[in-house]
């Protein structure tokens, strides 16, 4: 069965879309079936970070009932498929979101994972993207303005029958204003599933529109998209074992013997 999950915020600015594209990229990566959506008719920027954006067929033109998702979807880096949305606002007042369903069930048949990148706020595009998922993450700013946005996110998506199953928190820095991981966890009452670094990587790889898991797959934040990625399918990262002698090994499972 395909797995559906919705990528949600309350605000812009939290790098929503980063995270999608990113992860999405990364689960490629580990050799999953996995599709990208761009549901934010309005607002489209997934193509942009992906080098997608001068494709002629969209999501547009498969609201408007012009073409076929199949027609829309493109191949991204290390595979992952993608549907972006144009970023022209000239096919908006074309598209009708009742379509919306369909397009996604047809997606859901040929892929092992769909990511949908939802608009940020909870306007009729917001709520119809969210909708569309089984589960929903949401993507926050450690500080309290993006908490109280995601935590009316997390009651309306509870409400429409869309599990949250998650938190990622962006743009951390060590300057000592971030709200701390447990904080967040007891306001929203979620489990945060990633840490993202703020690393000028990211903005680097966006200029050459390319994921930051495929041009600097050693940064910081790089890594925090891999491990989000293993996360989220139940993976575990192989630790490359250390050399050791038979006392060390028991001194650091069982400790220092107590006197007597």
């Amino acid at each position: 069965m395909t797995r559906i999950i919705t990528f949600a915020s309350g605000k812009g600015g939290t790098g929503k879309s980063t995270v999608v594209a990113n992860l999405g990229t990364a689960m490629a990566q580990l050799g999953k079936k996995v599709t990208i959506l761009d549901a934010d008719i309005t607002m489209a920027n997934l193509g942009l970070m992906l080098g997608l954006e001068d494709q002629e067929v969209t999501l547009h033109d498969v609201l408007a009932g012009e073409a076929s998702v199949a027609q829309a979807t493109y191949k991204g880096p290390a595979g992952v498929k993608v549907v972006p949305s144009s970023i022209s606002l000239e096919g908006v007042r074309r598209t009708k979101l009742e379509r919306f369903k369909k397009a996604v069930s047809e997606l859901a048949e040929r892929t092992e994972i769909l990511l949908i990148d939802s608009p940020a706020g909870l306007d009729r595009d917001a709520i119809t993207a969210l909708t569309m998922g089984q589960e929903a993450i949401l993507v926050v700013t450690p500080d309290i303005a993006s908490l109280s946005d995601a935590l009316k996110t997390k009651i309306i998506s509870e409400n429409l029958g869309v599990k949250p199953i998650g938190v990622v928190v962006t743009r951390t820095t060590d300057e000592g204003v971030d709200l701390p991981k447990e904080k967040i966890e007891s306001l929203l009452d979620l489990h945060v599933l990633a840490v993202i670094p703020e690393d000028p990587e990211v903005r680097r790889s966006a200029a050459f529109s390319k994921p930051v898991v495929i041009c600097e797959p050693k940064s910081p934040a790089a890594q925090a998209f891999m491990k989000l990625a293993e996360n989220i399918l139940g993976l575990r990262r192989r630790v490359k074992p250390q050399k050791a002698g038979v006392k060390k090994i028991v001194h650091g499972l069982w400790g220092k013997k107590k006197k007597r």
